[in-house]
């Protein structure tokens, strides 16, 4: 036995070593996934550069300067600054405005790597799926090699990418996307937090509050990014003769155009977050000096007449119709409060008006992100801030939800736990009076004899009279009157005209189900053995 002992011991490590083998060829798959996820982005933008750099008429470079370009506007997709060494001043100049269209191509990218990666295989071998955190940290890899050698070829091209700056934009991107891949394709759980987080924090995010604040912090800021893409093509609409003169007057060229075209096309969502910080009221910066809100534009803009920047309000004092974009944010606040009630009968009214608060915190700290994302430098000294101020829109956001959402939220939560009204006060009389007046036992009468004897009889009975003592005879009393039922006026007809007849105190109970006639009772058959 000692043996045998001996020899069954070591047998379960064999299988765990064939898994790992097994397991190595999907985390390779993996890796490689996320480093062509990373080369399709790259591929893309050069080739688009390519395409640019050939039907240009005059090419200030080669070949290799255009795929260098191209390496740093993939890098810049991601957040990262670029440096511009060719200024007339000499000074390098960074550029840090980051066109959020382009930040989609790399996001969708990796997060479709990592959906793929996450995918259960044919079913023929179990060990083929690997665990969520393994596919995570493989895709995640791949795709930081090639930003890596991205960054490091990009550094001997015309705008080279600041390496602090690539450092953490490009694996913040990649790690958010990863994450919502590998979130998506293992179905969306929304279950407890692990074990190693602390107690009080898992319990905390265990409470219905927090899911709703979120909902109604993403319903306020959607509300903000669609008011600011209103008040963006309204002066689009509006400035149509400034856009088309500053549109033809950059380039005279169909390529060039064309490239001014698509630079407007990606840059349209940071002029959504810009109506939207223009709405809440501290508007967005265009330089040293000058500054947009809805009360003035004061300044003028240090850049050339780009065919977003033609469609800004004249220079002087706001206008009635610049002032009447705060209601934009009014209506986001309306819309937190709205969205942060839903279990209005389970709680109380400080939690409704709690909830809303953090909706509005959440909305708040969604708008000061995305004013950060849609901003930065575009060169040094007048042009060192560009774009909204994050904070400053951020605390607009929060101020401007919060003094209407409150409010909002417990008149809801009131609304929707009032109670029921009776119609016109009458409810109570009328229950009064329907038991009172004898209408409920002359409707019942009705039906038990329209029924026939299938109803029983539920008329309370009077007991007889008790016998007189056999030693004095019986007085001679006067026959006891039928009994009446007083016909109520106002009722039914076919209930106003029934008449009841008194009932014989003598009379026999009738069955309450009529007796069968020709009913024959059959023998009881003993079972089979």
């Amino acid at each position: 036995m000692t043996q045998v002992t001996e020899r069954e011991t070591p047998l379960p490590a064999a299988p765990r070593a064939a898994a790992g083998r097994r397991r190595s060829p999907a985390a390779a798959a993996c890796v490689l996934g996320g480093g062509v996820a990373a080369g399709l982005g790259l591929g893309f933008l050069a080739v688009l550069v390519i395409v640019l750099w050939i039907s240009s008429p005059y090419p200030d470079s080669g070949p290799g300067g255009a795929l260098h370009l191209a390496a740093g506007l993939w890098l810049l997709a991601h957040g990262t600054e670029l440096v511009r060494y060719e200024t007339l001043s000499g000074v390098p100049a960074p550029v840090g405005v980051t066109p959020l269209l382009l930040v989609a191509l790399p996001a969708l990218l990796m997060r479709r790597a990592a959906r793929l990666g996450s995918a259960p295989g044919d079913g023929a071998d179990a060990d083929e799926v690997l665990p969520a955190s393994a596919v995570f940290s493989a895709v995640t890899c791949g795709y930081l090699c090639v930003g890596a050698l991205a960054t490091v070829y990009a550094a001997t091209g015309p705008m080279p990418a600041d390496p602090l700056s690539a450092a953490w934009h490009v694996p913040l991107v990649a790690v958010l996307a990863a994450a919502g891949g590998v979130w998506s394709a293992k179905g969306r759980p929304v279950g407890p937090l692990p074990h190693r987080i602390p107690a009080a924090v898992r319990r905390a995010a265990a409470r219905p509050r927090y899911a709703l604040a979120l909902r109604a912090g993403a319903a306020g800021a959607l509300v903000l990014l669609g008011g600011g893409a209103l008040i963006v093509g309204a002066s689009l609409a509006w400035h149509a003769a400034e856009v088309q003169a500053s549109f033809l007057a950059l380039t005279g060229v169909w390529s060039g155009r064309f490239a001014v075209l698509l630079l407007a096309v990606a840059l349209l969502p940071n002029a959504v977050v810009w109506g939207a910080a223009y709405a809440l009221g501290p508007g967005f910066t265009l330089g040293a000096g000058a500054t947009a809100t809805p009360l003035g534009f004061a300044g003028s803009p240090a850049l050339p007449r780009f065919p977003l920047l033609a469609a800004l309000p004249p220079e002087g004092p706001g206008t009635l119709l610049t002032c009447a974009t705060a209601g934009v944010p009014v209506l986001a606040g309306l819309a937190v409060g709205w969205f942060a009630v839903r279990r209005a009968r389970e709680v109380s009214y400080g939690e409704t008006a709690l909830t809303a608060a953090l909706g509005a915190l959440v909305c708040g700290l969604l708008l000061a992100g995305l004013a950060a994302a849609a901003s930065g430098p575009l060169g040094s000294r007048d042009l060192a801030g560009f774009g909204p101020v994050w904070w400053a829109t951020g605390a607009a956001a929060l101020a401007w939800t919060l003094v209407p959402a409150v409010p909002v939220a417990v008149a809801v939560h009131s609304w929707r736990t009032r109670p029921a009204r009776q119609p016109d006060g009458l409810a109570a009389d009328c229950d009064d009076e329907w038991h009172d007046s004898g209408v409920r036992e002359l409707r019942w009468e009705v039906l038990r004899r329209a029924a026939g004897t299938l109803v029983p009889d539920l008329t309370p009975q009077e007991p007889p009279p008790a016998a007189p003592p056999a030693v004095e005879p019986a007085p001679a009393t006067a026959p006891k009157p039928a009994r009446r039922l007083t016909v109520v006026t106002g009722l039914h007809p076919d209930l106003a005209a029934a008449a009841i007849p008194a009932k014989p105190a003598d009379a026999p109970p009738r069955p309450l189900v009529p007796p069968v006639a020709g009913a024959r009772v059959l023998p009881r058959r003993k079972p089979p053995a």
